[in-house]
This record gives structure tokens, C-alpha cells and sequence, in this order.
């Protein structure tokens, strides 16, 4: 009690990394929006890390060819991991917005991971299936080590008390995490950075031949940024500027701002045939202009202008899909948790973070209780991308946390987890909120669609005019409409994100709403 949305944004981030361990925990980094009711704006975190500098891109293409795929940074393994972000963002946000102490935040947590906490059936789930992936990479040589992680997530009885293979049923205990965060709460920042856990894990990079070293986690320093918001209707949508892909769905609501979406229809052919047009639209250009703003120097708000947002939506035609647009799709996964607080002062924190694909690298330092992240993976290898690998520098990240304005005061956080689903999701939120008038809880469990461009971060061509997956409450005859007008419809795939939010109205109160899809809760006192 006493404590601030941030400090409630942290506990919860804290308590998701131990029972959800396949989305994220401090291996991995974090990207957060905070409305701040003191000064009346908001501000914007970016947590991710970067590449070992001691990684160069001749050695990133050996080990690429090594582990046969010549154009791809690996999904697993040491060359897939940077710097995680996660516990420098939990810090800096506290120590701008926080009241509680760390000790305080962390200490529910740390009881959980050496007592026991439940695991629910869906994340006991994706549990197994992440068991099976890594294994099959240790097996095929594409792993450095394994065993730390099977003694830290999927031991049996006989794992020195530490964890149990979650089933739904039992409980899982990891008290190498509970040590860390104890760390954590005695030693602050500079224990993950420049302490007991940095040195860990450089020992335990230089054990397994990797390439993260002491002076890169010494070297990190998250950013405060501004947020880069526009407007939609009678809101203002705000999202983080790259390497984070948040513009997208600004850029998707710019040009679908010039359509009539209402009167089109909720669900209609021409509604989502408009949605989906304008997706690949944006996408195309997140294929060709994002990456870290530090190497690419290009300011993604020449995206959203008003002339060139007119030149793109002109390429719309209501009665058949375009050619692939000029730059190339991307299809990308990834599993994240998301989460949004408030509390009765109006402070509203949108938080999301995530160690990538699933679990992450399948590497879990020595001790530490956590895996850290490959979020790596998302480089390009191909000579003048945005994105290309570099040493000291951030790929492009999935990530993006949400929130809207109304009249200039804050009315929604929000997200929608899932790789390249989340932009997607957000346009989609929007616009059943806006357009269609939907509640907030209609809002997320309306009938999403999702597209996939065929394409890769890596720079392969993207598959004709890609394809849309879509659930099964998008009517029969507005299937095999979008189809005559030259989509690719597929089925339901069961990958159309998480979503989240908390609404303020203007009187003050709250209103909250969470996903049906997947874990999600949603409760306030």
C-alpha cells in the first residue's frame, strides 16, 4: 500500500519473470510509457541492450554459416544474445516515479521463488514446447551448454530442491532467482551491472566460448525518450520511437484515417480489406527505415507527415490487394509479457518486456536462475540494411507498449503482445474502440486478423502478397470476398497476441480489460 503505479509495474514485472519465464525476466529487456500526473506528460523508457563488442560481423557471419543458415543470426545460442535491459529500466524508473523501496518490490517474489509458486496451464504449455525446442538445439550442436537450464526449469526430484517440470498442478521453485533478486534489492542497478552478476556472467560466457563480457553490461545505460505520438480520429495514439517497430501502428492509423472505417462495417470486407492494405503499407517501410536511430540516423516522423502519409494511402484500392510495395515485409515471432497499472493519483504505466523467442537463448549463467534473452537474433546480415549487425549496437525490437490521449489527459494504456502481431493489435484496438464503438473488453475479444509478409529481418523476398490468418468470427462470405480481391486467407493459428489495457474516464475512475486468449487477469482495490 502507499506505493505508485510504478512501483506496481515493477512487483508484477518481477513476479511474471518467475512464473513466466517463457516471455521474460532480467535476461531480457524492457520498453515502458509512464503518464506522469505531476507534470502532466509522458515519458518514455527504452531498456534494450546492445551487442558484445566483442562480437565483430566477420565473426557473426562464421558462426551464421557454422550453424547453417548463412543470412540469419542464430536463434539460440551465444551469438543470439545482447545485453539485457530489463533490471537497468526496473531502476530507472524507480528512481524517477517510485515510492515503495526495491526490497519491498522484489521481496514477494523472492518468498515465491524459494517456496514454490503455481504455473498455469497455458504457460506450463509454452513451458514444455521451449523443453523441446532447446533440447533439439543442444542436440543438433547448435547450443553451447544446456545443462544449467534443465537444472534451473525442467529438473525432476532430483535437482537439489530447485525447480520441478511445471504440469499445472505443481509448484515451481527457483531459489537461484530468489539470490539474484536478493542481490538486487542489497546491491541496486550496480549489482546486475557492475557487481557479483556481471562477473557470472562474463565467467560464464568465457566458460561456454560466448562473447558478452563484464565491459558490456558495465558499458549499458538505458534512455529516457520521448514518446512519438499522432493523432487518430478525436485521440492522440502514442507509442516509442525505433529500434522499437511502435510507428508502425501510428503510420497504419494515419493512412486508415482517410477511410470512412464506419461506415464501411465492423468485420466488413472492405473495412479489413482497408486494415490489411494498410498494414503491408507500413510494414513495408518498418522493413526499410528501422534499426538503431544511432547508426541509422533516420527520423521515423517523416513516415507519419501528412504528404507522405497521403502518397501511401493512395496505393490503396478498395477492390484488389497491391503488388508486394516497394521494400519487403517482415514475419516475425516472439513470446512477451505486457502489463499496465494505475493508481488513485493518475500515474498509468504501459510496460512490456521480453527475452524474445520464448525462453531466450537457452543460456542460464551460472547460478543466476534466468536465461538470458536472443534478442540478437533480430540483426540483419545483409550489407547496407538498417538493421545490420554491428558490435555495440541494438537490433530492432518487436516490443512496443501503448497508450492514447483524449483532449491532451491520459485515456488508455495499453498492449498487444506477440512479434509483429503487437502493431497490428494496437491499429485493431483503436479502432473498434474508435470506429466502432466497442467497449473495452469487446474491444480485445473481437475477431482479429493478423498478416504475415513472408519476408525476413534478413532481407529474403517476401512471398507475393503474403497472407492474413483470421479467427473464426470474421464471417464465411467476408473470407472468400477478401480472397476474390486477391488475399491469402488463411486459418485461425492461434497467434493473434495478448492484450491488456486500463481506461480512465474523465470522472477518474478505471476501468480494466484483459485477454481471453491467453493468461491474463485484470483487478484493482
Amino acid at each position: 500500500m502507499g506505493g505508485s503505479a510504478v512501483d506496481a509495474a515493477i512487483a508484477a514485472n518481477a513476479m511474471l519473470g518467475l512464473v513466466e519465464p517463457t516471455g521474460n525476466g532480467i535476461g531480457g529487456d524492457i520498453f515502458v510509457i509512464v503518464w506522469d500526473p505531476r507534470t502532466e506528460r509522458l515519458y518514455g523508457y527504452n531498456g534494450s541492450g546492445r551487442s558484445p563488442r566483442g562480437l565483430s560481423l566477420v565473426e557473426m557471419r562464421r558462426v551464421a554459416r557454422a550453424r547453417g543458415n548463412p543470412d540469419a543470426v542464430p536463434s539460440f545460442g551465444a551469438a543470439s544474445v545482447s545485453v539485457p535491459g530489463a533490471v537497468d529500466g526496473w531502476f530507472a524508473l524507480h528512481e524517477r516515479f517510485g515510492r515503495t523501496p526495491m526490497r519491498d518490490l522484489l521481496a514477494p517474489t523472492i518468498r515465491y521463488a524459494r517456496e514454490g509458486a503455481p504455473i498455469p496451464q497455458t504457460i506450463a504449455m509454452y513451458w514444455a514446447n521451449n523443453r523441446r525446442r532447446l533440447e533439439a538445439e543442444f542436440a543438433a550442436g547448435r547450443l553451447e551448454e544446456i545443462e544449467n537450464a534443465r537444472r534451473t526449469y525442467w529438473c525432476e526430484d532430483d535437482c537439489r530442491g530447485a525447480g520441478v517440470q511445471p504440469d499445472g498442478h505443481g509448484l515451481f521453485r527457483n531459489p537461484d532467482l530468489a539470490r539474484t533478486l536478493e542481490m538486487l534489492a542489497e546491491g541496486g542497478r550496480d549489482a546486475y551491472y557492475r557487481g557479483p552478476i556481471a562477473h557470472t556472467i562474463d565467467a560464464y560466457m568465457r566458460r561456454i566460448r560466448g562473447w558478452l563480457r563484464y565491459e558490456d553490461l558495465a558499458a549499458h545505460q538505458g534512455e529516457w525518450v520521448e514518446p512519438v505520438c499522432a493523432p487518430y480520429r478525436d485521440v492522440e495514439v502514442c507509442e516509442l520511437p525505433p529500434n522499437s517497430q511502435g510507428v508502425v501502428a501510428l503510420q497504419t492509423l494515419r493512412i486508415l484515417e482517410g477511410f470512412d472505417l464506419r461506415s464501411m462495417g465492423f468485420l466488413s470486407t472492405d473495412s479489413l480489406h482497408t486494415q490489411i492494405e494498410a498494414t503491408r503499407l507500413a510494414f513495408a517501410d518498418r522493413a526499410r527505415f528501422y534499426g538503431d536511430p544511432a547508426f541509422t540516423h533516420f527520423d521515423v516522423r517523416q513516415l507519419l507527415t501528412d504528404e507522405y502519409t497521403q502518397q501511401r494511402r493512395a496505393m490503396i484500392a478498395n477492390d484488389r490487394a497491391m503488388a508486394p510495395p516497394p521494400h519487403a515485409e517482415l514475419r516475425i515471432e516472439g513470446d512477451t509479457t505486457y502489463l499496465t497499472t494505475a493508481d488513485s493519483d493518475g500515474m498509468m504505466v504501459s510496460l512490456i518486456q521480453s527475452n524474445y523467442r520464448g525462453m531466450g537463448s537457452g543460456l542460464v549463467p551460472d547460478g543466476l536462475g534466468f536465461m538470458l534473452q536472443d534478442r540478437a537474433e533480430l540483426f540483419a546480415l545483409e550489407d547496407g540494411h538498417p538493421n545490420l549487425y554491428a558490435p555495440g549496437r541494438r537490433p530492432f525490437q518487436t516490443i512496443i507498449p501503448a497508450f492514447a490521449l483524449k483532449n491532451g489527459q491520459p485515456w488508455l494504456a495499453f498492449g498487444v503482445m506477440g512479434g509483429d502481431m503487437q502493431p497490428q493489435g494496437h491499429v485493431q484496438i483503436i479502432v473498434n474502440l474508435v470506429d466502432y464503438g466497442l467497449d473495452l473488453q469487446a474491444a480485445g475479444d473481437a475477431a482479429r486478423y493478423r498478416f504475415y509478409g513472408g519476408a525476413e529481418p534478413t532481407g529474403e523476398e517476401p512471398d507475393g502478397v503474403g497472407f492474413v490468418a483470421m479467427e473464426n468470427g470474421v464471417p464465411v462470405a467476408v473470407r472468400a470476398e477478401l480472397e476474390r480481391r486477391g488475399h491469402r486467407i488463411r486459418p485461425a493459428d492461434g497467434s493473434f497476441g495478448g492484450y491488456q489495457a486500463i481506461l480512465r474516464h474523465p470522472s477518474g475512475v478505471y476501468e480494466a480489460a484483459t485477454e481471453m486468449r491467453k493468461d491474463g487477469a485484470a483487478g484493482g482495490y
